[in-house]
């Protein structure tokens, strides 16, 4: 066996970049990379590479990654200098990658590898963005399903960029479409909705999306929230509008109340009980107030974080790895 380096520098050298995301995966790398390689290897072309982005693994996340090689592929190992998430470590393998064709993958095996070669023959069709959706959803709960299924609905409601249902980060990307993300300034990243408004030629490809193959899920239920907070803010006003539009109703609502309150006392002479209906209505304004100043507060904090300009990421150490061939015996 012999390390051929591999001068592939410049984004038109290289086909396909697969990024793949790691927090937490030191059980499943070796699988994962095992059969991402078996895939690559029985790909024509050899001119792929593949971005490991260590989020700030807790555990030997980074230590595997070192590890790794491939006979058909540059390896190229990232590793954050903290967790800050995973649309950061997206971001970060984004700004890294070089391919004509770029792929973002999970390492949990959730996203499978084997869908590759689909998700290249639908690129040289002509397509800008191949999206793969999941028609079923192996190995999460009800409640999360059924979340998901509401988040959707309320994000195709309020977004004014479409984003699919049940259409995660598992996508394939052009060159074109990642180099106008990549001229995105924004700080408060939500890959999904990113990954969705350049537009351009777009297709969709349905699979059975399998349990974890090891490990667990490292997303907790208030980071979900977070994240679809994040998604719904970033690309919609309409939580805002909806706010005036709540205002608007009550203060309606009020009117015609304080008008029948009026008729009620000066025409027909009744007393109107106050303090059950007074405590009712109090308590009503202010909870509509309590969700009004916090929608405010969604994306006034979003609005400070842009202004402190902060990186999305910071990059404590690089390694690159060339491809391991094998030497053949030459025949005489």
């Amino acid at each position: 066996m012999q390390l051929v380096s591999d001068k592939l520098s410049q984004p038109k050298d290289i086909l396909l970049s697969v990024i793949v995301p790691v927090y937490n995966e030191e059980q499943v790398l070796p699988i994962f990379h095992h059969r991402l390689d078996q895939v690559l290897s029985a790909l024509p072309n050899e001119r792929l590479e593949v971005i490991y982005v260590n989020d700030g693994s807790s555990d030997d996340s980074w230590e595997v990654m070192l590890s790794l090689s491939s006979c058909c592929a540059a390896l190229e190992c990232i590793n954050l200098s903290r967790n800050f998430g995973k649309e950061a470590a997206m971001t970060a393998g984004i700004d890294h990658c070089k391919g004509q064709a770029v792929m973002l993958l999970d390492a949990d095996l959730q996203d499978p590898p084997e869908l590759i070669p689909d998700m290249l023959a639908a690129w040289q069709q002509g397509f800008d963005v191949v999206n793969m959706k999941r028609t079923a959803r192996h190995g999460e709960s009800w409640f999360k399903k059924c979340s998901a299924g509401i988040y959707y609905k309320l994000l195709d409601h309020l977004a004014d960029v479409p984003v699919q249902k049940n259409v995660g980060d598992f996508r394939l990307i052009s060159r074109r479409v990642i180099d106008e993300i990549k001229q995105l300034s924004e700080k408060n990243r939500y890959m999904k909705g990113i990954l969705s408004w350049p537009g351009y030629k777009q297709t969709t490809i349905e699979f059975d999306r399998p349990a974890r193959e090891a490990g667990k899920t490292k997303w907790s239920f208030p980071q979900l929230v977070g994240l679809a907070l994040s998604g719904i803010t970033a690309f919609s006003v309409k939580p805002l509008r909806l706010s005036v539009w709540a205002g608007v109703i009550i203060s309606l609502a009020a009117f015609l109340l304080a008008f029948w309150v009026l008729i009620k006392t000066a025409l027909l002479g009744e007393v109107v009980q106050g303090y059950p209906s007074l405590m009712l209505v109090q308590l009503l304004l202010g909870g509509v107030q309590l969700i009004a100043i916090g929608v405010c507060g969604e994306y006034i904090g979003r609005i400070y974080t842009e202004v402190k300009g902060r990186p999305c990421y910071l990059v404590m150490e690089i390694e690159h790895k060339v491809r391991i061939v094998k030497e053949q015996k030459k025949h005489a």
